[in-house]
């Protein structure tokens, strides 16, 4: 293989500006060499990849937060974690109800709910279905027009 071949200019895919790569990463190098265009494709890279991947983080979390809020070793009951699920009642009566990790997975579904409610929302464009409110038209007969 010759240099030439493996060195060719070629534009960055962030800037769009024409590069020459490293010869080191050869086919590898997508962007020029800003540290702007490196941190946008790292970005763009991380988010496809999140995208891709969701269920990685999904799979463990629910586990790992009853783990750490059962784990505490008091006599008492067990201090839940800090809900963002802001329903106005006291989590340590709903606790005598329920068991910790039952208010845990409502709260996980409830996250999850609302997540899935604010995607479709989103995507959906507002429609003016009712009248709009104008003058009527003027239709008056104003005796002058004979």
């Amino acid at each position: 293989m010759d240099k030439a071949a493996v060195c060719k200019k070629r534009p960055c895919r962030i800037c769009r500006r024409w590069f020459m790569p490293n010869p080191r990463r050869k086919e590898r190098q997508r962007t020029c060499g800003d540290p702007q265009c490196k941190r946008e494709w790292h970005r763009r890279k991380c988010a496809e990849w999140n995208k891709n991947n969701s269920d990685y983080f999904r799979a463990n979390f629910l586990q790992k937060k009853i783990d750490s809020a059962t784990s505490s070793d008091t006599t008492s009951l067990p201090i839940p974690p800090k809900s963002r699920l802001k329903s106005g009642l006291p989590l340590e009566v709903v606790q005598e109800v329920f068991s910790l990790q039952h208010i845990i997975i409502i709260e996980y579904f409830w996250q999850l709910l609302f997540k899935r409610f604010q995607e479709v929302f989103k995507g959906q464009l507002p429609v003016n279905t009712g009248n709009v409110r104008r003058l009527p038209p003027v239709r008056v007969s104003r005796c002058d027009r004979l």
